[in-house]
């Protein structure tokens, strides 16, 4: 018996006899049979994949078409977060929520249309001064204490040089249509400013209205029995991402308004237009203090040495003041977040996303930190 098992298994497999045109016999199932129905499927999964990625293409074309709206969307949710402790702040004295949120933003709407009041004609004068008075500029700044200044080092020949390039440079025709079509280019882009802020404006105002409707929808997606805790994260998400706007303008408004008290008293250029700019890269975190310090005293070191290094002293001791004693004590009470992890957060934001990015950064790095410490932790605990 264990010979003839042997010899049965080492016996070739019988032929396949069914002709083409006959069936295999019931109960039994022909190799080829299964052949058509793999080429079926993989056909069928191959195209469901390339509609996939022709889908998800088609995705990404409309998110780059939409991504101004986006940005939009995102800065006007960011703000009505900003405002929405400030309305709290007024329904806790007495007051309804629809009075609150009236009061705040037509406080905004104000400053915004004061700066733009101030601001504009001060460009627009300062434009229109520099075309009509264009070669008594060039004359005065020929003898100006800058360039004697530099030329004590450099020699005064660098001068006449650039001088004479910038003259044949406007004299040549081939050139007029380029410094026109910049000039437009300018005028379009603060055109297109001032319509994207008008619509985060509005935006921000409808936000800032449904925010607590747009909380309990974002809580009907949540299971009833995680509902609470998610309501008690969120709201204590959209509280810091609040306090951290309050708290990032109150920087910038300190910076500007000091900026606009020393620079009126050291003569500076045009010191409103100088200390909007302090303010508002002020409200970039870690770098914006910094770029609007070079700014400010590389303008008023072409006004004048003495004025560009008063500027530049100033700004050098105001960056301490405001890293070791204003920006502790106002930030540490908006967010609670690791230096480290401020710096690593304000980095990545500004690679990814621009100056959004990095103003974004540091409340979504709180946000995480709020998650981990009322989500996972108590979860890893309960393990």
């Amino acid at each position: 018996m264990m010979f003839s098992r042997r010899a049965a298994a080492t016996l070739p497999a019988p032929e396949d006899t069914t002709s083409p045109g006959s069936t295999a016999p019931e109960g039994t199932t022909s190799p080829r049979s299964t052949a058509p129905e793999l080429h079926i499927r993989a056909f069928r999964v191959g195209f469901v994949g390339a509609l996939g990625v022709l889908l998800a293409l088609f995705l990404g074309v409309i998110v780059g078409q939409l991504s101004t709206v986006i940005l939009y969307v995102a800065l006007a949710i960011f703000l009505a977060l900003g405002l929405d402790p400030v309305v709290s702040w007024l329904q806790r004295r007495g007051m309804p929520r629809w009075t609150a949120i009236l009061i705040v933003f037509a406080v905004v709407i104000g400053v915004f249309v004061a700066l733009i009041a101030v601001i504009v004609p001060i460009v627009v004068g300062q434009v229109t001064t520099t075309i009509n008075n264009w070669p008594e500029i060039v004359r005065d700044f020929k003898n100006s204490d800058f360039v004697a200044w530099v030329g004590s080092f450099s020699g005064s020949s660098w001068v006449e040089d650039t001088a004479a390039t910038i003259g044949s440079w406007l004299g040549n025709p081939n050139n007029i249509g380029v410094l026109t079509g910049g000039l437009f280019a300018v005028g379009a882009g603060i055109a297109g400013g001032l319509t994207g802020a008008t619509i985060v404006l509005i935006l921000t105002l409808y936000f800032l209205i449904s925010l607590e409707s747009m909380e309990r929808y974002a809580a009907r997606f949540v299971p009833a029995s995680s509902r609470a805790g998610f309501i008690d994260v969120g709201q204590d998400i959209t509280g810091a991402v609040g306090r951290y706007v309050i708290g990032q303008l109150t920087l910038g408004a300190v910076n500007g308004v000091l900026s606009l008290i020393y620079l009126t008293i050291i003569g500076a250029p045009a010191p409103i237009l100088l200390a909007f700019i302090a303010f508002l890269c002020s409200l970039v975190p870690l770098v914006g203090t910094l770029t609007g310090a070079v700014i400010i005293s590389l303008v008023c070191l072409a006004a004048s040495p003495a004025t560009g290094v008063a500027a530049a002293i100033y700004y050098l001791i105001y960056m301490q003041v405001e890293s070791y004693v204003i920006s502790p004590r106002i930030m540490n009470k908006a967010v609670a977040v690791p230096g480290a992890l401020v710096v690593i957060a304000a980095v990545a934001g500004g690679t990814l996303g621009g100056v959004l990015g990095a103003l974004v950064a540091i409340p979504i790095a709180a946000s995480l930190i709020i998650i981990v410490h009322k989500v996972v932790f108590p979860r890893q605990d309960a393990a």
